[in-house]
């Protein structure tokens, strides 16, 4: 197991892509801090799936754009599996709603940055001291930062585009500490968010565009999370990695 007696904390690890990263990470021997936000339920069967899977993990509530909670997060991890941390993997985000800029006003603006961007801030910020030589983050982007995303999406992919910049500045602050800091920039996974926000139609038509002509699968990121993760990437940092089953091309 290529992360045995090490932790990770998973943000928005309760479902899709995050639960699948937490189960993944879990079975690779890692011990496992889930935070979910709003569904104790989802919180609930990740961790049953974690422990069916013969792993160990704790889920702590929290929303990742509140400072109390994300001490709540860290005293939590602390109390379960010690003072160190191994691994730290910012999936939390979100689209929240598609909007042209005649529709957003400051509110939205605000909201959007704050559980995209600024939660990557403030999760690693209050997780660093915990990181040592050899430690990894991963954070979450999104093609959208590539290609400025879809319809009444430009808020977000400018969001995501923050992440993949504040990434490659953060490999750079931390390399010298044994640090290393990578993000992955998902195409079109099959998950709920693209079961909300994306339409049947719009699916079909991105995935007959991508040379392995299907989405992708939840599970084949965190694949690539773990990889991320583990000893086997100890000479990548600074990193946008693109998993979209070839649609574009960084």
């Amino acid at each position: 197991m290529k992360l045995k007696g090490k932790t990770a904390v998973v943000t928005g690890g309760a479902r899709d892509i995050g639960r699948e990263v937490a189960i993944k990470l879990a079975k690779e021997g890692a011990n496992v801090v889930v935070n979910y936000y709003l569904s104790q339920e989802d919180g609930d069967t990740t961790l049953k799936l974690i422990e069916e899977a013969g792993g160990k993990a704790i889920i702590v509530q929290g929303d990742m754009t509140k400072q109390e909670d994300i001490d709540t997060l860290v005293s939590e991890s602390k109390k379960a599996f010690g003072e160190e941390v191994h691994v730290l993997v910012n999936v939390a985000g979100g689209l929240i709603a598609r909007k042209t800029i005649e529709e957003m006003d400051v509110d939205f603006f605000d909201t959007m940055i704050d559980v995209n961007f600024k939660s990557v801030f403030l999760v690693t910020k209050a997780f660093k001291p915990l990181m040592k030589s050899g430690a990894s983050i991963v954070n979450f982007a999104s093609q959208a930062g590539r290609d400025g995303g879809g319809p009444g999406a430009a808020l977000y992919a400018s969001a995501k585009g923050a992440v993949m910049t504040y990434t490659r500045g953060l490999a750079k602050e931390f390399g010298p500490q044994g640090i290393r800091v990578n993000a992955l920039c998902p195409g079109m996974i099959a998950t709920a968010f693209h079961d909300t926000f994306t339409k049947p139609e719009v699916r079909t038509n991105v995935a007959n565009g991508t040379p392995l002509r299907r989405e992708g699968k939840a599970s084949e990121v965190a694949d690539l999370v773990a990889y991320l993760a583990s000893d086997e990437s100890s000479f990548l940092t600074g990193n946008n990695i693109d998993i979209n089953g070839g649609l574009a091309f960084s």
